[in-house]
């Protein structure tokens, strides 16, 4: 058999290594204290409303918009990076180009510095 279950309370956390690790072993917490509250009935009107207000449509529709707005920005954030690349490909390519028709780049190259 297992070890005898302590209260939730009386629970060990082992000490979080990063403000963000922190951060979410009070998210935690507080969850847990809300669901006991919600559980035996001593929840006030506020925390009740919070979770009914999380459970609504709108909330719904806000997350999933939030969501879109992250894909966007990382799509966004990929095109300019593919930009970038196909830029230094054509860059390349030109270069390349100069040098098999025999141009010579040297005085440009001494005109940069």
């Amino acid at each position: 058999m297992g070890r005898p279950r302590t209260s939730e309370s009386s629970r060990k956390m082992r000490p979080a290594l990063t403000p963000e690790a922190h951060e979410n072993q009070m998210i935690s917490l507080a969850m847990d204290l809300a669901e006991k509250k919600l559980r035996d009935g001593t929840a006030s009107s506020q925390l009740i409303t919070h979770f009914l207000k999380l459970g609504s449509t709108k909330a719904e529709i806000e997350k999933e918009t939030l969501k879109m707005q992250n894909r966007l920005a990382e799509a966004k954030i990929e095109s300019l990076q593919s930009d970038k690349r196909l830029e230094e490909l054509y860059i390349n390519a030109m270069n390349a180009m100069k040098r098999y028709s025999g141009q010579n780049d040297e005085d440009e190259e001494y005109d940069e510095y």
